[in-house]
C-alpha cells in the first residue's frame, strides 16, 4: 500500500524527499518526513529495477525549495535572537498560498486523503525548531516560550536562498514574550499611591495652555502626577534595568488607600517587564537597589522570578486582610459599649453599598463582606484603636463610619455615634485558604532567611 501510494506520488512530478515523506508523516514515529520520502523513494526503485534518482528541492514542484532551507531560517533566528536570554522558544511558519496549493494538488492528484500526514507547516515549525533548538542549548516550548520566532516563507526566494544558503532577516519576526518577577511591598509612608497616578488636569503631560502659550501645570506643578511618587515607580526601573527591558506593569493583589500605609508582611505583586533581554537577573540584588533607592518610604522583600500565571493568581487569588485603625467619635463612647459592639461585628457577614468615595469609578453594587474578627481598646472616651481581620473587598473605613447607613452593621451605627478612622494600616494581605507563593509559580528556587 505504501509502495503504491509512493508511485502515485512520484508520478505527479519531481518531489524532493521531503514533500514526498510528509504524507506518510504518521507512519514509524523517529524518522524525519526526509528520510520517510528517501525511504519509501529507495523502496520503490528496488521494487521498479530502476535507477535511484532523488530530487533536489529546487527542482520540487510542492514546495519549490522551502524544504531546502530550514539551516538557513534556522540561522537567521538564531543571528535574530544573539543579544536575548532565553530558555524557551518557538517557531510558528506562515506558508504561502501557492504551496498550501500544491499540496492539496499532491494528495489529490495522487488519490490520497486531502488530509493525510501533515503539511510543510508543520514540518517547517518541527524542523526550524529542532535546529534553533540545536544551536542555542534551549528547549520548545508549546504553551509559553520565552520567545517566539515567526517565519513568513513569502519573504523570501527559496532558490535563492538555497544559492547563498542564507535567508533575509525580514523573513523572521521575532517576538520577546514578558518577564515576571513577584515580591511583596510595605509603604511605610502615608500619601503613596501603589501605581501611578497622572494629573487630572493636564493628563499627565505637565503642561497646560496659558496666555504666553504651554506652561507648567498648576495643578501638578509640572510633574504630570498627583503624587510625587508611588510603589510601582520606586519598583519598576530597577526591575525593567534588570532585565533590559523596554517597559513595566505593575500588578497588585488588591491595593490600600492611598493614605493607608502597607506595613507588615506586605502586599504581593508582579511588575511585568516587555520585551526583556536578559530574563535572569539576581533577585537579591534587584531587591538592595530598590529599598537603598526608596530611602525608607517603600521597601520590597522576596523578590523571586515568577511565571505567567503569577499575574492572574495575585490578581484573582482570594485573600484575607489584616488592619489597624485609629478611630475617632463625635461623643465620647462608654467601654462596655465599645466592647459589645465589637463582640457583635465578630464573624458578622455586612451588606455594604460602594462607598460615596469610590462611587466615581466603581459599579454601584451591595456586596456581602464578613468580618472574621475584630478587636481594639478605647483609648479616650472619644478615641480608639481598633484591629481588624476581614474578607478580601471589605471596606473598613465605612466598617467603622456607616458611610451614612451605606454598610450595616457598622461600628457608628452600633454606637449609634459618629466615627472616622483618621489613620489606617494594612497589616497583612493573606491567602483564603492557601498562601500567594506556592512553587509552582517561581522560576527560580527560594532563598534567605525562611525561604520554604
Amino acid at each position: 500500500m505504501i509502495t503504491e501510494d509512493a508511485r502515485a506520488l512520484l508520478e505527479t512530478g519531481p518531489v524532493c524527499d521531503s514533500c514526498l515523506g510528509r504524507p506518510f508523516a504518521e507512519r514509524s514515529f523517529g524518522l524525519t518526513n526526509a528520510e520517510r520520502g528517501r525511504a519509501v523513494r529507495t523502496t520503490v526503485a528496488m521494487e521498479d529495477d530502476d535507477d535511484f534518482a532523488p530530487v533536489d528541492p529546487a527542482d520540487c514542484w510542492v514546495c519549490e525549495g522551502y524544504c531546502g532551507t530550514f539551516d538557513a531560517i534556522a540561522e537567521t533566528i538564531v543571528d535574530a535572537l544573539a543579544d536575548v536570554e532565553f530558555v524557551t522558544y518557538q517557531v510558528g511558519t506562515r506558508v504561502p498560498p501557492l504551496v498550501e496549493e500544491n499540496e492539496r494538488l499532491l494528495r489529490e492528484d495522487a488519490d490520497l486523503e486531502p488530509e493525510i500526514g501533515e503539511f510543510l507547516k508543520q514540518e517547517s515549525n518541527r524542523e526550524v525548531g529542532r535546529r534553533v533548538g540545536a544551536r542555542t542549548g534551549t528547549e520548545v516550548d508549546f504553551d509559553r516560550p520565552d520567545v517566539l520566532a515567526i517565519v513568513d516563507l513569502e519573504a523570501f526566494d527559496p532558490r535563492d536562498a538555497l544559492e547563498s544558503d542564507s535567508v533575509t532577516s525580514h523573513a523572521v519576526d521575532v517576538q520577546v514574550n514578558p518577564a515576571f518577577v513577584y515580591g511583596r511591598y510595605r509603604k511605610l509612608e502615608r500619601d503613596i499611591p501603589q501605581t501611578e497616578w497622572p494629573c487630572r488636569e493636564c493628563g499627565g503631560s505637565g503642561i497646560q495652555l496659558g496666555d504666553e502659550g504651554e506652561e507648567p501645570c498648576d495643578y501638578c506643578g509640572g510633574s504630570g502626577y498627583m503624587y510625587d511618587t508611588s510603589v510601582e515607580q520606586v519598583v519598576r526601573p530597577h526591575v525593567v534595568d534588570a532585565m533590559d527591558g523596554e517597559e513595566g506593569t505593575f500588578h497588585g493583589a488588591g491595593r490600600e488607600d492611598v493614605d493607608a500605609r502597607m506595613l507588615e508582611g506586605g502586599r504581593p505583586f508582579v511588575l511585568e517587564v516587555k520585551d526583556p533581554k536578559t530574563r535572569d537577573p539576581d533577585p537579591a540584588v534587584v531587591e538592595r537597589e530598590i529599598n537603598e533607592t526608596a530611602a525608607g518610604a517603600v521597601e520590597v522583600e522576596g523578590l523571586r522570578l515568577a511565571t505567567y500565571d503569577m499575574v492572574e493568581r495575585v490578581k484573582e487569588h482570594d485573600a484575607s486582610k489584616r488592619y489597624r485603625a485609629d478611630v475617632e467619635f463625635a461623643e465620647p463612647v462608654e467601654n462596655g459599649d465599645f466592647e459589645a459592639a465589637l463582640e457583635t461585628l465578630t464573624g458578622t457577614t455586612v451588606d455594604q453599598d460602594t462607598p460615596q468615595r469610590v462611587d466615581h469609578r466603581r459599579a454601584a453594587l451591595t456586596r456581602e463582606r464578613t468580618v472574621y474578627d475584630i478587636d481594639g481598646e478605647l483609648l479616650e472616651p472619644t478615641r480608639a484603636e481598633v484591629r481588624i481581620h476581614g474578607e478580601g473587598g471589605l471596606y473598613v473605613k465605612e466598617l467603622i463610619s456607616s458611610d451614612d447607613g451605606r454598610t450595616v452593621p457598622s461600628l457608628s451605627g452600633l454606637l449609634e455615634v459618629e466615627a472616622e478612622v483618621t489613620a489606617l494600616d494594612v497589616l497583612a494581605v493573606e491567602g483564603e485558604n492557601e498562601p500567594f507563593e506556592l512553587e509552582e509559580f517561581f522560576q527560580d528556587e527560594p532563598r534567605g532567611e525562611g525561604a520554604t
